[in-house]
């Protein structure tokens, strides 16, 4: 299978829809990891692959490092899904989401606040170079 922007939008949009559901079943103010459990249960009764709580590799001046870094979620391989349950998405959450996807190098990040009763308001899509270069069908 052949990778393209359309894929991965189609994907993301799959995913925002998962989100919705959770939100609407569960509504807001309860913790990350609460979402995060239940939108993996979601992604995957939709068919879809997902990886938890992904240790990132830090490659620092050529060395491999092992950080604590954690990606919240990633499907299929190809967008990292940060989970937010927040008052307010800040500046550092957007920076946070590029740098996890140019360390994993993949082409797209969604940034999810389910604080809110209205994902879609407060929802970040962020793409990288490596989404750019994909073949738009």
């Amino acid at each position: 299978m052949i990778i393209t922007k359309k894929f991965v939008n189609d994907l993301s949009y799959e995913i925002v829809g998962a989100a919705i559901e959770v939100n609407k079943y569960l509504g807001p103010g309860l913790l990350e990891s609460v979402y995060e459990k239940c939108l993996i249960k979601e992604l995957e009764i939709r068919g879809l692959k997902t990886t938890a709580q992904k240790q990132i590799e830090n490659n620092y001046k050529g060395i491999k490092l092992n950080t604590e870094l954690r990606s919240d979620i990633i499907v299929e391989d190809l967008i990292i899904v940060e989970n937010k349950a927040v008052e307010k998405i800040i500046d550092i959450y957007k920076a946070q989401l590029l740098t996890y996807l140019k360390l994993l190098n993949l082409p797209k990040g969604l940034l999810i606040n389910f604080n809110t009763t209205n994902i879609t308001k407060d929802l970040v899509p962020l793409v990288t170079e490596r989404f750019a270069l994909l073949p738009d069908y």
